[in-house]
């Protein structure tokens, strides 16, 4: 894949960086790429994660369906007359 940065600035930055960090223009350019992607990522706000303890948002697929259970319900159970009974007050 090739870029091309009309901008002369952003060249000579990239190079100064480059060089005081004693690193290629390449893997500068491709850290700054990471660094812009990670901070456009939705975040969602501490204060709304109300596990913070246990919250990973790099859950694999499989860590994240090994939360989920599956309830065993008799044969013949209905589940939306279930839902219709609890809604309207019916449950015991």
């Amino acid at each position: 894949m090739s870029i091309v940065v009309d901008n002369p600035n952003i060249l000579k930055s990239i190079r100064r960086i480059a060089k005081r960090e004693n690193k290629s223009e390449d893997k500068v350019l491709e850290d700054i790429i990471e660094r812009g992607l990670k901070s456009t990522e939705p975040q969602i706000p501490e204060h709304l994660i109300s596990n913070k303890d246990t919250y990973n948002p790099n859950m694999t697929k499989e860590e994240l369906n090994s939360f989920v259970g599956i309830a065993d319900a008799p044969k013949g159970f209905d589940v939306v007359k279930a839902v219709e009974d609890v809604v309207s007050g019916k449950h015991d």
